[in-house]
């Protein structure tokens, strides 16, 4: 049994391991991903400072990392758009677990504590993610955690010259 993971919003100072989570995910599982890991590869540490949401003051854009002591297990992003016809919207990006920690709760403490944030970032009402078709863990995880999926888009991504798609899933807060 592992321990409980510490969840917390991620700092300027936790992008390097952010990244190497990211680029770690990316290449172990192309599927998963609307990112390619040779591409992303590329990026500096420094590059995904937006993600952070440290210069939005409306909430609900962020990135999650979930810590066992020092060590980033797990991650995962809410992006929100600053228009305001879309505004009320959050889209849940980028979830994910270190291989040998998956199916041990950190998922889900990840988006328990993610859709917690977005219920405090003003004027968000709803939530949406994609999840490859396929990916039943993650569909299930989703799934108890009450997103509803309201449709799918095939061919979404093609990886390795094969198409997958992407089951479109949303959670009203």
């Amino acid at each position: 049994m592992h321990e409980a993971p510490a969840i917390r919003r991620l700092a300027a100072g936790d992008l390097r391991a952010y990244k190497a989570l990211r680029d770690a995910a990316l290449t172990a599982h192309p599927e998963a991903f609307t990112s390619d890991a040779p591409t992303e590869g590329l990026r500096r540490a420094e590059d995904y400072l937006p993600r952070l949401g440290l210069e939005r003051n409306d909430g609900g854009h962020l990135l999650l990392g979930a810590f066992i002591g020092n060590d980033l297990v797990g991650a995962i992003g809410l992006e929100r758009d600053a228009r305001a016809k879309v505004r009320h919207v959050g889209h849940v990006v980028g979830m994910m677990v270190r291989d040998a920690l998956q199916r041990a709760g950190i998922g889900r403490a990840l988006l328990d504590a993610l859709v917690a944030e977005a219920r405090r970032g003003a004027g968000l009402e709803m939530l949406t993610l994609t999840v490859t078709d396929g990916n039943a863990p993650a569909v299930r995880l989703y799934e108890r955690a009450g997103f509803e999926r309201y449709g799918a888009l095939p061919n979404a991504i093609k990886v390795d010259g094969r198409y997958h798609a992407k089951i479109q899933m949303v959670k009203f807060l």
